[in-house]
């Protein structure tokens, strides 16, 4: 047997996936959850082979759910909005069903998944930063020791590379997030973040002044003392968005 995992806060969605799924005995439902952390402790209790997921989710939506995950299992996406689908795709997820779906359209989901002989990773669907998101993200998951940290944007001062990570720093303190600058950088609002530094990305409305540093150069004082390198390129990017 397939094991089945479906994940979506909609009851009739559930329903329908439920009904659908019916004509192909080979899947057995495991469980069934309605917000993101149920879906996530099932997965990781389960290893379903195949999850149903919807993306607008109360507590995680679907793709901060697999942020989570270290090895996710083969994900067919449903939900009412379409502008995730490029992201999903390019990244290989299973399919993207856009509700309402009929029948027909889900039938050919499962022989999508059918085909596939092995367990192939989709890590590229949270990783890939060649495919920024069409909205820009209002906050970041991530996990600190064992719990799940959630940081509104709002809340962010700056960012700082890491190697293949990113230091993130609130008025709370800082965190670590597997996740390169670029990829925030395209994800963040250009115009509340700008990438001042090679190694430094900072929230506009935290800057109290800029201060000459050495021959022509500058430094970024944020509004709580911190001083941040500010690169040539840096300080045209922040020029731009300053209007100056």
């Amino acid at each position: 047997m397939i094991k089945t995992l479906i994940i979506d806060d909609e009851p009739l969605a559930i329903e329908i996936v439920k009904e659908y799924l019916g004509d192909f005995p080979q899947f057995e439902i495991v469980r069934i959850c309605q917000n993101g952390f149920e879906g996530l402790k099932a997965i990781q209790e389960i290893n379903p082979d195949l999850v149903f997921l919807d993306v607008q989710m109360p507590k995680l939506n679907g793709f901060e759910l697999l942020e989570l995950i270290e090895n996710p299992p083969h994900i067919i996406f449903t939900t009412a909005f379409d502008q995730y689908a490029v992201k999903a795709f390019d990244a290989h997820a299973i399919d993207y069903l856009l509700k309402p779906f009929s029948k027909e359209r889900f039938a050919m989901a499962i022989q999508r998944f059918l085909k596939f002989n092995h367990k192939d990773s989709i890590d590229g669907l949270i990783n890939s930063e060649d495919n920024p998101n069409s909205e820009t993200i209002e906050r970041i998951v991530l996990k600190v020791k064992n719990e799940i940290k959630i940081i509104p944007i709002i809340e962010v001062k700056y960012l700082e590379a890491n190697d293949d990570y990113v230091n993130i720093f609130t008025k709370e303190g800082k965190f670590l997030k597997n996740k390169t600058l670029s990829f925030f950088e395209k994800n963040l609002d250009p115009n509340q973040f700008v990438r001042v530094h090679r190694s430094y990305l900072i929230k506009v409305s935290e800057i109290s002044k800029l201060e000459p540093y050495e021959k022509e150069g500058y430094i970024v004082r944020l509004r709580s003392g911190e001083s941040i390198p500010l690169s040539k390129s840096g300080l045209l990017r922040l020029k731009s968005v300053l209007g100056i």
